[in-house]
């Protein structure tokens, strides 16, 4: 079953694996509150999508889950999903919940 501790720790791998590329200073913390997209945020654009690409593939690889993140219903949200860790665990809890997902 896949639940929020699942989802969370796949995007941890992925942080993890981003984290291999930067610089200490810019390196991502994996706390829900981390700010992933805006002004707070360490990363860059390409970092954002280096991480968007990385979940992808961990999704599809440890839970089989082939999803696409960043498309146009997400991008037209008021609210991102990129904002933060627990944002983008909700909008992936979201996108498996959906019944053409099912």
């Amino acid at each position: 079953m896949i639940n929020r501790d699942t989802v969370q720790r796949v995007l941890f791998d992925a942080i993890d694996e981003i984290n291999d590329s930067l610089p200490d200073d810019r390196k991502l913390r994996k706390q829900p509150e981390t700010r992933l997209f805006g002004g707070e945020s360490t990363l860059d654009s390409l970092g954002l999508v280096n991480l968007i690409v990385a979940i992808e593939q961990r999704l599809d690889e440890d839970l089989g889950l082939a999803l696409t993140l960043a498309d146009e219903k997400a991008l037209s949200r008021k609210a991102s999903p990129f904002r933060s860790i627990d944002s983008l665990a909700n909008y992936v809890l979201e996108l498996v919940e959906r019944p053409d997902n099912a």
